[in-house]
């Protein structure tokens, strides 16, 4: 995707050559800035309103999701955390004027970054600019910074948290560094795998047509398909709107390699949406507090985007809750518990997965739309899958049968992959390259050990 271009704005004079849209909000923002400052070291009269309805507002236009709707305050505070982004040293050169010895301002609040070395303005920052030193209007202004209101929901701005001891507007104005990324650079850089991040986007070649399920199974997931297609209509039902949650939560049961990590990642790819793989491993955590932590960090990152959130062996996270006999028993409910509430806000498709259904709370049970159970595949279904993985750079040999391979062993659509796999890595390295029934049965003990099985002879 080419960098966002968007086409010239007028200047705020006349006879000067055509701004950006970028310099023209700016030049807007100094504005404004500057007469508050003539009004502050001055005493010039009230601000006037002019800027309320300058033209260079229109430099906003697609900006922000429904931006016409946004007021006055709400535009001149996007534009205030946009700055240390486009123009580093922006209040400092406008402070120069009024102050050009330099010094400590604190009324207009800001702070310095660790590597950044201009000031990066703060909730005090906006407080000043649209209210300068009144009051109840300063007060009035944290409404703008509540979770819910435009810019949380969207998750376009938020004030960082300070110290506890601190004023709550002291925090850092942060611009979403995705919404910057599509708005100003065109594109959105996935987030990386990390600690800060701890889940890992899924993609897979194969196609619904690789996928074999029970008739039961596939059904249910008819069910979820017809919900990521309408579920914009029913959300804008003027009765059901009122009476539904958000989102849509799944459960996946079943033996491993029975096509529950498959099936989320084909249900993304089918209508365009990334599948994140939330691994549990980073996410649980020992210390009390650190798994809401860690899972507020996937959640937060997640709540506009559109994703689908895939939470693999998830009996470690949303398993049953034990009866309280020490402290540590009272915590982990306690997540169970913020996990509740998370799971019923999200609004995109999550789904969890798990070998059995009794191992997940029936709190989160109750919650879920869609249980869907995945079986061993039937034998008739394993011969689909014998046929649908069998290469086609290497045949199978005569004596191969895979009919009878399929009636009589019972194993998952994974494990016959891994042996087709394996067998025609034996066929490769004989140079003959055919796959033979011996290296078949090899590998099918090789994957019923792994099961702690035993060969059924034939």
């Amino acid at each position: 995707m080419q960098p966002n271009k968007p086409e010239p704005v007028p200047g705020s004079n006349a006879g000067q050559a055509p701004q950006t849209r970028w310099d023209a909000l700016l030049d807007l923002l100094r504005d404004v800035v500057t007469q508050r400052f003539q009004q502050h070291f001055k005493g010039t009269a009230a601000l006037a309103t002019a800027y309320h309805s300058d033209d260079r507002w229109d430099a906003l236009a697609g900006l922000l999701p429904d931006d016409e709707l946004l007021s006055y305050d709400e535009k001149i505070v996007f534009l205030i955390a946009l700055t240390p982004h486009l123009q580093p040293g922006f209040w400092e050169g406008a402070l120069q004027e009024f102050l050009p010895n330099g010094g400590d301002f604190p009324e207009l609040g800001g702070v310095k970054g660790n590597q950044h070395r201009a000031m990066l303005p703060t909730g005090e920052t906006a407080q000043f600019i649209l209210a300068g030193m009144e009051a109840e209007a300063r007060l009035a202004l944290q409404r703008l910074f509540d979770a819910h209101h435009y810019f949380f929901r969207h998750q376009i701005l938020w004030l960082e948290p300070g110290p506890d001891s601190e004023p709550l507007m002291s925090g850092r104005l942060v611009l979403s560094q995705d919404w910057l990324e599509r708005a100003v650079f065109g594109r959105e850089t996935p987030p990386r795998f990390g600690a800060d991040f701890p889940a890992k986007l899924t993609t897979t070649r194969m196609t619904w047509d690789d996928l074999v399920l029970h008739p039961y199974t596939a059904d249910r997931v008819e069910d979820i398909k017809r919900w990521m297609q309408f579920h914009e209509v029913l959300e804008n039902d003027a009765n059901l709107s009122r009476r539904l949650t958000a989102g849509y939560r799944v459960l996946f049961y079943g033996p491993p390699g029975t096509g529950k990590t498959l099936t989320a990642t084909l249900l993304g790819k089918e209508f365009g949406l990334d599948v994140y793989r939330i691994d549990l491993s980073q996410i649980v955590s020992k210390y009390i507090g650190e798994t809401e932590k860690n899972l507020n960090r996937i959640f937060d990152r997640a709540q506009n985007k559109n994703w689908i959130l895939f939470f693999d062996e998830a009996d470690a996270l949303f398993g049953k809750r034990t009866n309280v006999q020490s402290s540590h028993d009272k915590f982990a409910n306690q997540e169970v518990s913020f996990l509740l509430q998370r799971v019923e806000d999200f609004p995109g498709l999550m789904v969890l997965a798990s070998n059995f259904k009794s191992n997940i709370d029936e709190a989160f049970l109750r919650r879920f739309h869609s249980l869907v159970h995945f079986p061993m595949p039937n034998a008739q279904e394993r011969l689909r899958l014998w046929q649908q993985s069998l290469p086609a750079s290497v045949q199978a040999a005569p004596d191969v049968n895979l009919r009878e391979l399929a009636e009589t062993h019972e194993i998952s659509g994974a494990a016959i992959l891994n042996v087709i796999q394996h067998a025609t890595l034996r066929a490769l390295s004989r140079g003959d390259l055919a796959i033979r029934h011996e290296d078949l049965l090899a590998e099918i003990y090789r994957e019923l050990k792994k099961e702690e099985r035993s060969l059924v002879s034939g």
